[in-house]
């Protein structure tokens, strides 16, 4: 599957960013769509339209720590490692995009208390749907190289 054109697809359907990505990667994870629009729907707009961390972002850790995270309290090797995973493909989408924060790939306010009309004439003018394109296929070829072993 293509996840990443999967991913923009349910971004120009209403989807936040970050449950865009979670919902692409249902098939991966196996969560329902249900389920994973819930666990990312806080992480849209850079965190609740606040402009923080990109939520294409938010929702590609999201997805990574569900496959590959640790949950063994005290397990500084687990945690170690895997943030490791989280610094390199944060530091692909930087590479990528020039930013992992959404309002300096935006170029706007730290906030949007009155949102626009998510229509075709403002995502147009948007990079989102490219963004989550973008974190999507950086998952994709971590899992390839990365095989999940059950």
């Amino acid at each position: 599957m293509d996840h990443g054109a999967y991913a923009a697809e349910l971004f120009y359907k209403g989807y936040n960013c970050a449950q865009a990505i979670t919902v692409a990667f249902c098939d991966v994870t196996g969560l329902s769509e249900d389920f994973s629009a819930r666990l990312a729907s806080s992480f849209g707009g850079g965190m609740g339209r606040m402009r923080e961390v990109c939520g294409a972002v938010s929702g590609m850790m999201t997805v990574l720590g569900l496959l590959y995270g640790y949950s063994e309290a005290g397990n500084d090797a687990a945690k170690k490692a895997h943030y490791q995973n989280v610094q390199a493909l944060a530091g692909a989408f930087r590479e990528q995009c020039g930013s992992i924060i959404c309002r300096e790939i935006l170029k706007n306010p730290p906030s949007d208390p009155n949102p626009t009309p998510r229509t075709p004439e403002f995502y147009r003018t948007r990079p989102c749907a490219r963004m989550v394109a973008t974190a999507a296929g950086i998952l994709d070829r971590f899992i390839e190289e990365h095989p999940i072993h059950g």
